[in-house]
């Protein structure tokens, strides 16, 4: 049935596997309209494929699944993906519960003012992470240090600016 790329079939699969597919999916891309687009896409690509799948070595739903998964995955670590999110304004659970923004008190300039206190290396790391957007991952990278060390001195700014706004 789904080698014959029949309409019945397409809605077959949709109705049974796009509720499950798209949790998968949402769980990758938190944003729902961006995963309602990756829905589409996966689904798009998945009819397009079908005629591929071999049921000798799996299931439909775990050849449909990492093709959702893939499909996010390129999503989150596209280009546009990122800047869109840099984009974004930040909540107040952001950044791993511990956004800055919380204290209505300290603005954006009064915050790069606070600082300017930090030393040099927390300054940097503070900067790249909270005002460029880098993950902990992209930082370490760039500045050549293991991921553990990144983690552990932002976290030691943090508390640092926490004493100074505090």
């Amino acid at each position: 049935m789904l080698n014959e790329q029949s309409s019945d079939a397409f809605n077959y699969l949709y109705d049974n596997y796009s509720g499950a597919i798209y949790t998968i999916i949402n769980q990758i891309v938190p944003d729902k309209d961006t995963a309602s687009d990756v829905m589409q896409e996966v689904f798009v690509n998945i009819w397009r494929k079908v005629n591929t799948y071999d049921a000798a070595k799996g299931r439909l739903f775990t050849w449909m699944l990492n093709i959702a998964r893939n499909a996010s995955i390129d999503k989150v670590r596209s280009k546009g993906y990122r800047d869109n999110q840099k984009n974004q304004p930040m909540t107040e659970n952001e950044s791993s519960g511990m956004a800055m923004s919380t204290n209505p008190m300290v603005n954006d300039v009064g915050l790069k003012k606070v600082l300017t206190k930090l030393n040099e290396e927390h300054r940097k790391l503070i900067d790249l992470s909270y005002f460029q957007g880098f993950t902990h991952e992209e930082i370490a990278k760039l500045m050549g240090i293991p991921l553990g060390t990144v983690k552990t001195r932002i976290r030691t700014a943090i508390i640092q600016l926490r004493k100074m706004i505090g």
